[in-house]
């Protein structure tokens, strides 16, 4: 574990807080001028956090840094986590604790009715056994606190029974944000390289799920003095839900740093245009912007997060004045796209067989 991290004063007291290196920064900032043209849109970048290096990547190696710090603080032995059957947290919570040497014990919900073999076996699910994770079923999608219940259950069990010392990882709303600070210090990244490029971003755009990464973003770019709008696209539930939800974050992650909120409730902008029918479920704007990204870009994107949130970025593109300069947030999930195989091999065969 190391403690030896660069923190702005902004930041609080985040500098106590233990964190553990699981990747080596910065992620690439990259311009997208083949996706620009083809929106007729401005200046569009990407922040490539898909490039975070353990096991495939993703926005979740940042939130577990903090995550895993305190485990390890707390000498603990054995991580648990829980999450849908795709869930990269859960795969990449798993990539962690093999290279820290630890136990993995992982739960996965069904949140998602499909019944397709790929969906269970493949993708995320597949690397999580690679990892070695033990793993459990959760017949309830939509119940956070149930599944947490169901987590502590295992790990007493681990503990009375095999003298395990276990650490949760939680889902539900309530516990410390550890995850977002992740995401602080990628906002004092984000800054560090739009100032080294000698670039002005408007707009950030980014999926909003469990609100660590749109909370962590947000207050770290209003705690360094930033008035960058980030855009949330909802990926787990509407509009009306996650922006208190985010508000909530904020509020915890002040708390948290002793330091007062810099963040207000103008600041923070949820859309669910393009989440139905629903989380993991995809519709047509969200195959539209697969394609789209990995036929300008090459960018691989998954039908869960950054696929919705690519939809919600193209809308963005073409509707903003094109003096405008837009990031899009790239927060990995390439394993799931294999558990959707069929969908996107239909969608993409539609798309070669119409007249452009």
């Amino acid at each position: 574990m190391s403690n030896t991290f660069n923190y702005p004063p902004a930041f609080g007291i985040l500098s106590r807080l233990p964190r553990t290196e699981l990747f080596s920064g910065p992620t690439p900032l990259e311009p997208m001028p083949n996706l620009a043209r083809a929106c007729d849109a401005g200046n569009l970048l990407v922040k490539r956090d898909d490039c975070t290096h353990l096991a495939f990547g993703g926005n979740k190696v940042r939130q577990l840094e903090f995550y895993f710090g305190e485990a390890l603080a707390q000498n603990a032995d054995t991580v648990l986590i829980t999450g849908a059957v795709q869930s990269n947290f859960v795969r990449l919570a798993a990539a962690a604790a093999a290279k820290l040497v630890m136990q993995c014990h992982v739960q996965l919900e069904e949140r998602v009715d499909k019944t397709d073999p790929m969906y269970h076996l493949s993708g995320n699910v597949l690397l999580d056994k690679l990892f070695g994770a033990k793993m459990y079923s959760y017949d309830e999608g939509e119940d956070e606190f149930g599944a947490d219940r169901k987590l502590r259950e295992i790990a007493d069990a681990l503990e009375q029974e095999h003298g395990r010392k276990t650490y949760i990882i939680p889902l539900a709303p309530n516990h410390k944000p550890l995850g977002a600070l992740g995401y602080m210090v990628a906002a004092q990244e984000l800054l560090e390289q739009i100032e080294s490029a000698n670039i002005r971003v408007d707009e950030v755009v980014l999926g909003s799920g469990s609100g660590s990464t749109h909370g962590g973003m947000l207050f770290g770019l209003r705690a360094l003095g930033s008035s960058i709008t980030v855009r949330g696209i909802c990926v787990r539930r509407d509009a009306s839900v996650q922006k208190p939800r985010i508000e909530k974050r904020c509020q915890e992650i002040a708390d948290l740093l002793e330091m007062k909120n810099p963040v207000t409730n103008d600041d923070v902008i949820t859309e669910d245009d393009f989440y139905k029918p629903g989380y993991g479920k995809l519709n047509a704007a969200t195959n539209e912007a697969i394609l789209l990204a990995a036929r300008k870009e090459g960018l691989v994107l998954d039908p869960t997060y950054t696929g919705k949130v690519m939809a919600g970025f193209i809308h963005r593109a073409r509707e903003a004045d094109k003096g405008k300069t837009l990031v899009f947030l790239h927060s990995g999930g390439t394993p799931s796209l294999f558990a959707y195989q069929d969908s996107i091999i239909a969608a993409a065969n539609h798309a070669d067989e119409t007249p452009s």
